[in-house]
């Protein structure tokens, strides 16, 4: 018989003081545009969320990432929550196809847990737009939103082996403060017999 055993993934704490940070002139290219929040965009940061993660270790990791329903209602109960942060949170849209044809590629949220500290939350970009500058810009754009509503310090946590994305945070200025280690259950087949 098979013994199904947690996997542990090692995660990053990482935190940036703002009162040292000040943003760099940042600039996707001309293809891509920021959208501040509005409600209405609900649904497209969601799905933004899930085709960002549904394919990477991330959705491993936390397995509502591997649904759109699921990303969605994330998207919703962040939004709800007393701590939301308006100023903080971005939608990177692609238009670099004619207005017609934009498309949702990018998206950022960030959640106040204190008066001066908050939590940037699911920063993703789907994967035919990585690599152009675009998580660069919602970071940038949402750091500047945090200073705005008087947040001294941001944190966020990355999965390790995400490499792009902790490069990109230690270039910003983040700092690894703890390591975590979360533990994911085994996917149990229906047969576990059959797995032998």
């Amino acid at each position: 018989m098979r013994n199904f055993k947690n996997r542990y993934y090692k995660r990053f704490r990482m935190e940036l003081d703002l009162r040292r940070w000040s943003a760099p002139e940042v600039r996707c290219c001309s293809d891509y545009r920021l959208l501040s929040w509005s409600p209405e965009l609900v649904e497209a940061h969601g799905e933004v969320k899930f085709l960002s993660f549904c394919d990477e270790l991330d959705a491993v990791v936390f397995p509502c990432f591997s649904q759109q329903a699921s990303c969605v209602r994330l998207m919703r109960e962040i939004a709800d929550k007393d701590g939301f942060i308006p100023e903080a949170t971005w939608l990177a849209e692609y238009v670099g196809a004619g207005e017609r044809l934009t498309e949702y590629c990018g998206t950022i949220q960030a959640i106040r847990v204190s008066r001066h500290k908050a939590n940037l939350q699911n920063i993703g970009v789907t994967p035919l737009h990585r690599g152009r500058g675009v998580a660069k810009a919602l970071l940038t754009a949402a750091l500047a939103g945090l200073q705005q509503v008087g947040v001294s310090r941001a944190s966020l946590e990355v999965t390790a082996e995400n490499h792009q994305a902790v490069s990109l945070y230690r270039q910003t200025g983040f700092r690894s403060v703890k390591t975590l280690y979360k533990a994911v259950e085994p996917v149990v087949p229906a047969n576990p017999a059959a797995a032998v």
